[in-house]
């Protein structure tokens, strides 16, 4: 398949640029090796994408976070006629909102935790709270866990919503699910196998993910295969329901009853040496670099 010059994007302005630097070498370095003219760009703004329209003939988007995750770089791609990878202006918009993913998901029938919604517009009122503890405070716009707690006490979520008001106007307090964690990936209409997060912290959080010797990624996992099959066949009815396309990531956890819950949705995972949409692939038989031409791929249809 010829795929002309390849902008792999990476990088940009947000609270995940690091990562984001590292999953666009990881990729670039792939492409390369399978013969693509591939280029790691670093963008940050609108003139840079203009440049990379003028001069490349598909962009790779390995963009974490505001800006290259929630539909502004999609939606300015689109305008300049480039093809790209993963899912498009309005799912990437959505996916990224866990608010509004939530609304949609809860809309569809789909299980997903109790919440509470914190805004400028309806701020924080501990008299009316009535979720039991503990919970989860988040940002709503927000990933890699940035700005996230856990926390079992009504003096401690207020300094949680305080503190995760740092990073985002609009804050999501979550019902805490007690039970096991799970990520499935999706990849052009098939959900991945399972993968058990297991960590010593609280949750799965920023240490956990790219900083931590001591996590442990349980692929294949240790369910039965008719639970597993359910567990995959309500995440592609998840991605669907956003209108994620292509390929990416649902995050899910499992009470004790076996009944899994919907976290959220992923439309530009992570692709360093931590993260887990190629461990799943590998799993699956897929090599890094035969994943990321998989995806590449896409932008040819």
């Amino acid at each position: 398949m010829e795929f002309g010059r390849v902008a792999v994007l990476m990088g940009g302005k947000a609270a995940e640029r690091e990562i984001s630097l590292r999953s666009g070498q990881a990729v670039c370095k792939a492409l390369q090796h399978q013969g693509i003219d591939a280029t790691a760009c670093d963008v940050t703004d609108i003139e840079g994408l203009q440049a990379v329209a003028r001069e490349y003939d598909r962009a790779f988007i390995a963009l974490h976070g505001r800006w290259g995750e929630d539909g502004t770089v999609q939606a300015i791609l689109e305008d300049l006629g480039l093809p790209y990878t993963g899912s498009g202006m309005a799912a990437s918009s959505v996916a990224m909102d866990k608010l509004r993913s939530k609304w949609m998901w809860r809309g569809a029938g789909l299980p997903t935790p109790e919440f509470v919604w914190v805004s400028a517009d309806l701020p924080f009122d501990a008299s009316q709270f009535s979720i039991p503890f503990p919970v989860i405070v988040k940002p709503c716009h927000e990933g890699s866990s940035i700005g996230m707690r856990k926390v079992d006490s009504m003096e401690k979520l207020q300094e949680a919503v305080s503190f995760a008001q740092q990073f985002d106007s609009e804050v999501l307090i979550e019902q805490w699910v007690h039970g096991r964690e799970f990520t499935v990936g999706i990849l052009n209409g098939e959900a991945l196998p399972l993968i058990e997060l297991k960590t010593t912290h609280d949750f799965y959080d920023f240490e956990a993910k790219y900083q931590s010797n001591d996590t442990q990624y349980i692929c294949p996992c240790e369910l039965d295969s008719a639970l597993q099959a359910n567990i995959q066949r309500l995440c592609m009815q998840a991605f669907s329901v956003m209108g994620a396309r292509v390929w990416g990531r649902v995050d899910v956890m499992l009470d004790a009853k076996n009944q899994p819950w919907l976290i959220e949705l992923n439309s530009v995972p992570g692709m360093t040496d931590h993260s887990l949409v190629p461990m799943a692939a590998k799993q699956q038989g897929l090599s890094f670099e035969q994943l990321v031409v998989e995806i590449l791929a896409s932008t040819c249809d």
